[in-house]
This record gives C-alpha cells, sequence and structure tokens, in this order.
C-alpha cells in the first residue's frame, strides 16, 4: 500500500479502470457540490461499485479531463479519466457527499519476457476480432504502443463484461493474471458473438429456402394442373 489520503466518494453502478475514460452526468444536487469542488480545487474524486448490496471497498479515482456541458439547473456532462486503484480505510460523511480516506494499491513489478509479449498480443488480437464482429473500429497500432497493464486494463473494460466482473479484474495486483482472465473472458464473448451470427444467418437462410420451397412447389402445382 501507499500512502493514504481522503477524497471526495461517487459510489455507482459501475467500475472505472486506470486510464480509462469515462462519460458522466451529474444531476444530484450532493454531486453537483462535489464536482464543483473538485473542478475548483483541481482534485481527483473516487469512484466506487455500488449496488443494492454494499459498497465495495477496492475502487479507481477518476480525474475530469472536460466539462462537456453545463446546464442552467447546475447539471453537468463530464469526461473523466482512470487514475489510481484504491482501498478505503474509512468513510466520513460530514459533508452532503461522501469522503474516504483511502490507501493506494498497484500492480507487482512484472519482468519483461516473451510470455508477457505473447499475452499482450493475444489481447489484441481478441479486442480486433471482436471489433471485426460488432462493426467497431480502433487505432491497434496505438493500443499495441501502450504498456502492458495499460493493455491489461484495456481488456478488462469491455463493454461486454458485467460491473462484477470488472471489479475482479480491478482488485487484481498482477498484470499477467489480469491479460489472462480477460483475454479469457473475452475469447468467451467472441466465441458467442459467432455462435449469434451462425444462428442469424442460419433462420435467414431457412427463411429463404423457406420462400423457394413454397415457389417451386406452386410451380410443381401448376405444372400438375
Amino acid at each position: 500500500m501507499d500512502t493514504e489520503t481522503t477524497i471526495p466518494l461517487f459510489p455507482l453502478g459501475i467500475v472505472l479502470l486506470p486510464a480509462m475514460i469515462l462519460p458522466l452526468h451529474i444531476f444530484e444536487e450532493r454531486y453537483k457540490i462535489m464536482i464543483g469542488e473538485c473542478l475548483e480545487q483541481d482534485r481527483e474524486f473516487g469512484i466506487v461499485y455500488s449496488d443494492q448490496e454494499e459498497i465495495r471497498q477496492k475502487g479507481c479515482t477518476a480525474k475530469i479531463v472536460q466539462v462537456l456541458k453545463r446546464y442552467d439547473d447546475g447539471r453537468m456532462d463530464i469526461l473523466t479519466r482512470g487514475g489510481k486503484r484504491f482501498v478505503i480505510e474509512h468513510i466520513f460523511d460530514e459533508k452532503p457527499y461522501l469522503q474516504a480516506r483511502v490507501a493506494y494499491f498497484d500492480d507487482g513489478a512484472e519482468e519483461k519476457s516473451e510470455e508477457l509479449a505473447a499475452l499482450v498480443n493475444d489481447g489484441i488480437e481478441l479486442l480486433q476480432e471482436l471489433d471485426t464482429l460488432t462493426g467497431k473500429r480502433s487505432d491497434y497500432k496505438s493500443i499495441s504502443e501502450l504498456d502492458p497493464k495499460t493493455i491489461s486494463f484495456l481488456l478488462a473494460y469491455n463493454d461486454e463484461f458485467t460491473p462484477a466482473e470488472k471489479q475482479e479484474f480491478l482488485a487484481m495486483t498482477s498484470t499477467r493474471q489480469r491479460l489472462i482472465e480477460s483475454a479469457g473472458a473475452l475469447r468467451k464473448v467472441v466465441e458467442r458473438f459467432k455462435r449469434e451470427l451462425v444462428i442469424k444467418k442460419i433462420v435467414g437462410g431457412n427463411g429463404n429456402l423457406g420462400k423457394k420451397t413454397a415457389a417451386r412447389s406452386a410451380d410443381k402445382t401448376h405444372e400438375t394442373k
């Protein structure tokens, strides 16, 4: 663990990962105040995954990189980027919004190796394959120039993963393990999309076949008559 500090806390039903981009619509009064203070003081705030059961103890700081739109009633559309991961030590409720004393954590050091490079390449190839299936486009040249840890978070941040899955990736402290686990999960997503495409082709093919068969049957009936 690194040094402790106190930060504003924003519980959400989503998970933010380091270096990843997250747009937010700020509409609750307490968070209008919080974001306003963060902008004035150039401070980061912490995003933690919260569902109906609990607030998770591990989260990620968010840096406001751009205010996209301000509304007359004080609402805001902002763009944030994930920073450092943290674990909550204590929560304070002295302000309209929550604050937490947190301790930061990071991945352990990873030595460069052929295995690590292979894991990175495998992950990027899976991203390309999934983007091809879903019709998305990414700058893979820029992605390949990122460090392995950032690429591991990029894989783990995929829209097809649930918040619970992303929370597990966030808590991992091994880049290598995150690459392995996220690539394995992505491979399942790719396989699912492939199956769905096959089913669509079969259904579409049967529909066309049915029309052609009906047409041939009608011709034969006409000839018989």
